[in-house]
């Protein structure tokens, strides 16, 4: 993450106005608006030299067609695969940069766009109406299906070794990880950056990481801040209880908690980005995904 990599909000507003007249905000190009404005001081981007890196067309199961973010190394093949998953904004110019970072690292990163069936995340100018409006409206099931979706789309590019799989999300994304890592039998390992463990159970998203934590099929290292006041440290010390009396890969998961560290301490466009934490996160992911099998 050096500092040659930030780019300038002036930047920002000009590859959205560049994508909006060409007839839409482009996947991954900018930020959704009710995240606006970012920071200039810290935000990074990483450059695609050496990368095949763009958008792409993933069909889903059920014949449609989801917009998703993928980048992996221009030259060579069996790259170990990342899915990577976003925070509740959808598949904005970070999530895009994190796909390019696993790609510089010799990863096969691909982020689907998991809201697509119920509105796009980029349009929304205020939070609350986000969540309301699309957020809440996701079932669990369709995620972890149309995740299925983009792994069956590495598969058939045939560049990605899907049988060397991890995942990764961050806030909403966070979440996921835990629940895909219950689900997925292919998966090798995860990686949950702040995702919420507990949670009212509804017909959309009637279990969460708290429930599953014993029935994980690939281990998951989980990143949380010390300071988050969105997901108190007691409901991630009864996440980690949780684990140790569960299956052999939730026994070998681990949680680490970043004391004084707040939510969202990886998302280098906000105020609540650390860099110290986010950089020691981002060595603590590549190598569990080494020493799990992962690439």
């Amino acid at each position: 993450m050096d500092g040659d990599r930030t780019i300038s909000l002036n930047d920002i507003a000009l590859s959205r106005r560049g994508a909006m007249a060409a007839g839409g905000v482009a996947l991954g190009s900018t930020f959704a608006l009710s995240v606006q404005p970012v920071s200039a001081q810290t935000m990074i981007t990483t450059p695609s030299d050496g990368l095949t890196a763009g958008a792409v067309k993933v069909k889903t199961k059920d014949g449609k067609e989801m917009d998703a973010y993928r980048a992996m190394p221009a030259s060579g093949t069996g790259f170990g695969t990342i899915l990577v998953v976003q925070e509740i904004f959808g598949v904005h110019a970070h999530i895009a940069d994190l796909c390019r970072r696993f790609a510089k690292a010799g990863y096969y990163a691909i982020a689907p766009e998991l809201y697509f069936r119920q509105g796009d995340a980029k349009s929304y100018t205020e939070i609350p109406k986000l969540i309301s409006e699309v957020v809440a409206k996701v079932p669990d099931e369709q995620v972890l299906g149309d995740l299925d979706a983009a792994v069956a789309f590495a598969k058939g590019e045939g560049k990605a070794d899907t049988a060397k799989l991890g995942i990764t999300g961050f806030c909403w994304g966070g979440r996921i990880v835990w629940l895909y890592a219950a689900y997925s039998s292919g998966l090798k390992a995860g990686v949950a950056w702040y995702g919420r463990v507990v949670g009212d159970a509804t017909p959309l998203t009637p279990k969460h990481p708290i429930d599953i934590a014993k029935d994980l099929k690939a281990p998951v290292l989980g990143l949380y801040g010390g300071a988050d006041t969105g997901i108190p440290n007691d409901s991630v010390d009864k996440m980690r209880a949780a684990l140790k009396d569960g299956s052999a890969a939730a026994k070998k998961s681990q949680i680490d908690t970043y004391p004084d560290t707040p939510h969202g301490f990886n998302a280098d466009y906000r105020p609540t980005f650390r860099k110290e934490q986010a950089e020691d996160g981002w060595k603590k992911a590549l190598a569990w995904f080494k020493a799990n099998g992962v690439g």
